[in-house]
This record gives C-alpha cells, sequence and structure tokens, in this order.
C-alpha cells in the first residue's frame, strides 16, 4: 500500500506527492505549500457538488424506470413521454439564440478541418506516435494498407520492396497531386523536374513544356536550391502537402522527376486519453499518466523502442524548417495539437483521500494536476511550443446536461484561479455522448460559452446511454441496426447545426467519432468522407496511418463551405422534429421477427466483444487495443464499445429475449474462442476452463448480471473493482 502525506485534511499518495513536488513544480512559480493548498480549497468547494450531481443522475433514470413501468403511460405516447421528461428537468428549456465568446483559439482548432487521433496516454509509445503525427508519408501509407490492391499477376515473391505496388502508389499520389494542385496546362503524371524560378515553382513537363500551377499562390516554400529542391512546399485548404525529392534515393530513382515521396499534414490534434482508452485503477496509474502528461508538456517524453532486435529511442519531432519563396526562414509545428481528455464526474480515484479514508472524485484531481502540468508549455520552460494561443485544451467526457457542464466550468475557472491563469484559458471540449447532454445541446454549450472549443458526437456511449436510459421501455433493436434508427440521424445532424448556430465557426472544433477497423484503410477512404461533409471540422482515426489516408478527404472537401451552407439551410430546419427523432426509443417493433437463430448470433456478437475487450482490460491493464471480433477483423476496442454491449445484452435479458442460462453457457463458449484468439501472446492468461477464478471472466459476469443497476450503464466501476483485485492478488 503506499504511503501517504496529509495535506490541509487530505491524504495524498506518495507517488502522486512526489511527482508534483520534484518533477511538475520546479519551473513553475508557484510554491509547493500554496499548490496543495489550493488542492484542498477545491476539493472542499467541488466534491459536495459533485456527488450532488450524481444524485440528480440517479433520480432522473429512477423517474424515468418508474414512468416506463406505470401502466397508465401504455400505449406509449411519444408526446406524454417528452412532457414528461420536461416536467422532471430532464429536458430543459431553450433560451434565446447566442454566440460563443471563445478566445485565443489555436487555427487548428479554430480555422483548419483535418484528423484528429485519439491514444492512451497510459502508453508513452502511442502518445508519442500520435503527436507525432503531424505529418505523415502518402507513399508509406498507400503501400501499407488495402487501399492499393495487389491484383494476381502483380505478386512479387521477393520479401522486400515491391516495385509493382511501389508503382501503384507513384500513381494514385500523382492523381492525388492533379487533384490538389491542378498545374496550368497538363499532369503531374508528366512531370520530369520540379524547381523555382523567379520565386514561383516551375514544373517540366515530358514533351518539354514549363508549366505552373493553377493557382500559383499554392506553392509556398522549399528546402534545398531554387534548381535542385529538395522539397517543395504547397497548400490546400490550409493543409500542406510536401513533395520529397531526391534523384539518389531508391524510390526517387524510379520516378521521371526523382519524386521519392508525398508527405501530408495529417493528425492537426491529437486527444491525449485518460480516460475510456486506458486501465488507470489506482494512485500508480494515474502518476504514470500524469507522468507522461508531463514529458509532453516538456517535451521530453522519450521512449525506448525495440524492432528487430534493435533499440531506438522515440523523441517529439522538431518543427520543421523551410524557406518561403522569397529565400526567408520559415517553420510549421512538427507535433499535432494536444488536447488532454480527463475522466467524467462518475469515478473517484485513491491518489487523494479524505480524512474519512473516501477517494476523491478523479475529474477534480484530473482538472488540478494535467493543468498544473501545462503550465509548462504556457511560461516557456518546455522544449516545444504546444499552444501559441496561450491556452490548454481539456476535452470532458460523459456530462449529462447543463448543469454538469456548468459545473466543469466552475471548476476549470477555480483552478485558472488557483494557479495565477487568466480565467477562460483553459478551453473546454464538450463530448456530446450522454442523451441528457444531446437533448440539451444548445444549453450545454450556452453553460461554457466562454471557453468552449470543441464539440463531438460519439456514437458508441451514445448509444449505451440510449439503452440504459430506456431499459425498461422494451427491447432494442439489434446492435447492428441502430444506425439506422432515427435518433441517431437527428443526433448527428443537430449536433453540427446547434454548434454552427452557437458561433463554433471559426472558434471551435465540431468532431465526429471513430473508424474502428484499423486494417480497413480502403474502406475508410469511400466512406469517412462523410465526415467532413456532414461540417465536422474533425473526425477520429485510430493510426498515423490513418490520419494520412483521412486527411485526403479534406482536400477533397472544404468544410468551411459547407458550414456555410450548413447555416443557410438550417433557417428551413424545424428544431422540434429533430428533437422528437433525438427522443424516439429505438424499440423493437416486434419481437417475433427475431428467430431463436438470429437472436443466439446477436448473442455471440456481443458476448465475444465483450470478452475479448474485458479480459485484457482486467488482466493486462490495456484499455484500448486491436481485438479479433467473432469473424477475426480487428476492431479498436475501448470501454464505450463494452458499454453498448454489456448494456444491450442487459436490455435483452431484462425482455425475455434472452435467458439467463443461454447467456452463462455462451459466455464460457466465447471464453474459450477469446482464448484460441489471444494463443500467440505470451503474456495472456486464460479465462477456460476455470471461469470461477477467472477475474476478466468474473467481470463479465458482473457487467451483464449487474449492468441494469450501473451508474448509467457505464463499465467503469465493475471493470476497476475486478482489476484491483488482481493486482490485490499478484501482492498478497
Amino acid at each position: 500500500m503506499n504511503k501517504r502525506i496529509e495535506e490541509h485534511g487530505y491524504k495524498i499518495s506518495d507517488c502522486l506527492y512526489e511527482l508534483v513536488n520534484t518533477k511538475v513544480l520546479p519551473g513553475l512559480a508557484i510554491k509547493q505549500q500554496d499548490f496543495w493548498t489550493s488542492v484542498a480549497d477545491v476539493l472542499n468547494e467541488f466534491i459536495p457538488r459533485n456527488k450532488a450531481l450524481l444524485t440528480v443522475r440517479e433520480s432522473l433514470q429512477t423517474q424515468i424506470d418508474n414512468w416506463h413501468l406505470d401502466a397508465t403511460n401504455h400505449p406509449f405516447s411519444q408526446q406524454k413521454y417528452q412532457q414528461f421528461l420536461k416536467d422532471i428537468g430532464y429536458l430543459v428549456a431553450e433560451q434565446e439564440d447566442f454566440q460563443i465568446t471563445t478566445k485565443d483559439v489555436d487555427p487548428e482548432v479554430a480555422l483548419l478541418a483535418g484528423p484528429q487521433l485519439v491514444v492512451p496516454l497510459m502508453n508513452a509509445r502511442f502518445a508519442l506516435n500520435a503527436a507525432n503525427a503531424r505529418w505523415g508519408s502518402l507513399y508509406d501509407a498507400l503501400y501499407g494498407s488495402d487501399v492499393i490492391v495487389d491484383e494476381p499477376n502483380d505478386l512479387n515473391t521477393s520479401t522486400g520492396y515491391n516495385p509493382i505496388r511501389g508503382q501503384k502508389v507513384q500513381t494514385f499520389a500523382r492523381n492525388f497531386l492533379d487533384e490538389t494542385l491542378p498545374l496550368s496546362s497538363g499532369s503531374h503524371h508528366d512531370s520530369c523536374k520540379y524547381r523555382i524560378q523567379d520565386q514561383q515553382l516551375v514544373i517540366e513537363l515530358s514533351n518539354g513544356d514549363h508549366v505552373s500551377l493553377k493557382d500559383t499562390n499554392q506553392f509556398v516554400g522549399f528546402n534545398g536550391s531554387v534548381q535542385e529542391p529538395e522539397a517543395i512546399l504547397c497548400i490546400h485548404n490550409g493543409l500542406h502537402i510536401e513533395i520529397q525529392i531526391d534523384s539518389n534515393d531508391a524510390i526517387g530513382k524510379s520516378d521521371a522527376a526523382a519524386v521519392k515521396d508525398v508527405i501530408l499534414e495529417s493528425a492537426l490534434s491529437t486527444i491525449q486519453d485518460c480516460e475510456d482508452s486506458i486501465a488507470a485503477v489506482d494512485a500508480l496509474d494515474k502518476t504514470a499518466v500524469y507522468a507522461n502528461w508531463l514529458g509532453l508538456m516538456k517535451g521530453d517524453l522519450a521512449e525506448t523502442i525495440t524492432k528487430g532486435g534493435k533499440q531506438s529511442t522515440r523523441t517529439l519531432n522538431s518543427d520543421r524548417s523551410y524557406l518561403t519563396p522569397e529565400g526567408k526562414v520559415m517553420s510549421l509545428p512538427g507535433r499535432s495539437l494536444q488536447f488532454i481528455r480527463n475522466v467524467g464526474h462518475l469515478m473517484t480515484t485513491d491518489a487523494i483521500l479524505t480524512a474519512d479514508n473516501e477517494e476523491v472524485p478523479e475529474g477534480i484531481v484530473d482538472a488540478l494536476i494535467t493543468t498544473l502540468i501545462a503550465l509548462h508549455d504556457l511560461t516557456g520552460s518546455s522544449k516545444y511550443v504546444n499552444s501559441k494561443c496561450g491556452s490548454i485544451y481539456i476535452v470532458k467526457p460523459k456530462m449529462h446536461g447543463p448543469e454538469e457542464v456548468h459545473f466543469t466550468n466552475d471548476l476549470f475557472s477555480r483552478v485558472e484561479e488557483c494557479l495565477g491563469l487568466a480565467q477562460n484559458t483553459i478551453k473546454l471540449g464538450i463530448m456530446d455522448e450522454e442523451r441528457r447532454t444531446s437533448a440539451n445541446l444548445k444549453e450545454c454549450i450556452r453553460a461554457a460559452s466562454a471557453r468552449v472549443a470543441f464539440i463531438n458526437t460519439g456514437f458508441l456511449d451514445r448509444t449505451g446511454d440510449e439503452i440504459h436510459t430506456s431499459m425498461l421501455a422494451g427491447p432494442m433493436v439489434p446492435k447492428e441496426l441502430m444506425k439506422n434508427e432515427s435518433w441517431i440521424s437527428a443526433y448527428e445532424d443537430r449536433n453540427v447545426i446547434i454548434g454552427l448556430k452557437a458561433g463554433l465557426k471559426g472558434k471551435a472544433q465540431i468532431g465526429k467519432g471513430m473508424w474502428a477497423t484499423p486494417d480497413e484503410m480502403a474502406a475508410m477512404l469511400n466512406t469517412k468522407i462523410a465526415h467532413p461533409k456532414s461540417g465536422a471540422t474533425c473526425a477520429w482515426v485510430p493510426s498515423p496511418t490513418a490520419a494520412t489516408l483521412h486527411v485526403m478527404h479534406y482536400h477533397q472537401v472544404n468544410v468551411s463551405d459547407v458550414q456555410d451552407n450548413i447555416l443557410l439551410q438550417a433557417k428551413s430546419i424545424d428544431d422540434n422534429a429533430q428533437l422528437d427523432a433525438l427522443l424516439t426509443i429505438p424499440l423493437l417493433t416486434d419481437i417475433e421477427i427475431l428467430s431463436e437463430r438470429a437472436r443466439q448470433e446477436e448473442l455471440d456478437n456481443n458476448v465475444q466483444g465483450l470478452l475479448g475487450y474485458v479480459v485484457r482490460w482486467v488482466n493486462q491493464g490495456v484499455g484500448c487495443s486491436k481485438v479479433p471480433d467473432i469473424h477475426n477483423v480487428g476492431r479498436m476496442e475501448d470501454r464505450a464499445t463494452l458499454r453498448i454491449s454489456s448494456q444491450h445484452i442487459c436490455n435483452w435479458l431484462h425482455h425475455g429475449l434472452l435467458g439467463a442460462e443461454q447467456v452463462k453457457q455462451t459466455l464460457q463458449r466465447m471464453a474459450v474462442i477469446v482464448d484460441q484468439q489471444n494463443a500467440d501472446d505470451s503474456t495472456y492468461t486464460n479465462m477456460a476452463p476455470n471461469f470461477d477464478s477467472s477475474f476478466a471472466f468474473q467481470a463479465a459476469l458482473g457487467l451483464i448480471f449487474e449492468g441494469e443497476q450501473q451508474p448509467s450503464g457505464y463499465t467503469e466501476p465493475l471493470l476497476h473493482k475486478m482489476r484491483k483485485e488482481l493486482k490485490l492478488s499478484k501482492t498478497s
């Protein structure tokens, strides 16, 4: 057990205390005693308010459950239901229109549109990879993914570079250049030399013509000499494209213009995650997470990587330097802009205990510590600059309604006061992933109108809350059909429209959710263009490779123009009709159409995914990973996907579509399959056949058979409990 140091009535874990005092505070103009005094003051003020908000959640859910059970509310009336939600305060009255007043927002957030990565901050390698994903090789992304298709006669038996595949990459890249950087005449396919003349880019074509870019302003920089440039820097839709040239490079030798690669500005921003994608269950875990954030904010995070028997040290990329067309030195950020996602209001942490040995709200501790750490970026003590506008970007998940956003706004204001920051230095990201927030989104944004810099939709968590909130209304549609329900389209559309009408354009990001299958990049390239077409300025991707591929969508779509069109069309949209659709419960209208086989297949799919994620979370402390589904397709899984699967099974169990024994037998059968899927992992611990002694299997049982009683259907309480028990068993 960790030693504890008492400060002003609170007992602080020695690992956190040491990190703050010896690693974080040095270099900042904040005294140790002053900081811990502030921590105590903030906890004293906000713990009661935090508890009160959770009580409101429980009360509203109880009232909704009772309403669905009340026979006088049968048959169901949508009008009566929505009036009830207003009566109990679940739906709040919308006030007059307004515009957010957020200031000092970096262009990556306010003005540019592009991919956004979300990574587990607990893993230093992933955190570094994401931070460094601002720039990515288009050649590598294409060559290493299924975007490039090998034909049977293309097969190369060599284990090295496949020149046929490489040629397809070069052709694809030239097509991209023609679309984004069109020439005054001719095609990049016919280019044989790039050079600079009279401060303009000149392209020599194979027919002898010398042409320029159709829009000469797209050429913004270069490296090397004007006659033999090593890099050509251009811009399109605010995003940079670098054409790399090297006649001595193996790839460059195969290209008529000696082009060896095309580098795309890719992940403009990254959310370093303290929440759904990590498994931080105690003070030691939390301290490790904070230490990685400190490394990012001070610019000295490093991780030793072993690959192919060789070791290398991964660090943050430096900024990129170029010469302007006039020959002056210019630089561009080498790293994506870093956000940090704190935890929500529900969970507590043993990193700090009260005088009565009660854990304190984890979200309050996150706000204090992550902001303190970010001061290194603002005060200039960091090796690199994250926010050039002097802001700190914190995404806050799982908030239920305007009162909870108001609480977060007040908390951030108090933290700013304690740390000597100007009000609204901390910019807030509101995740629209809970039903009460979706239904009251306009008022949620109003509650933080001077600091909101990000809103997004999260289909996964949002579906989990949809199921849990209406658990007793009836059986839900199968999980795969959920995306066809009226509430989901209303949810996605309203988020963009409400955000734009509140003035987010030019001041804040509007985001869309994750692409969940990292090996299916061709499918992503075909479909994820829907996100910029929806008016979203960012969308989540699972890897740096995905960011480099997805950024091409933001070259195809001018999101600013799309947003202008949406605002024009919004004038004719019926807001009440959209709200009605949003609050339409996705019930299965006819249970009989689902055969026993169909029900079992749905159960198999849910249970296999649930076990595949839980076993790694509980046994290995892996909060986010590529988990093979029942068809062995790798899918990015985190607690949001787990929430859907567990709540969906709970719902069908409650309404008799499944039986308890059927579920238990399926769990055991699928545990064997999941064990087999992980057979090559030497650190993996099997669940079968000793189910009773498997912490992971018992966690899965709890998530299903105790799922109805879990607050908002969240999986964190049970996962934390079982992970802690496993860790304790290894030390006893």
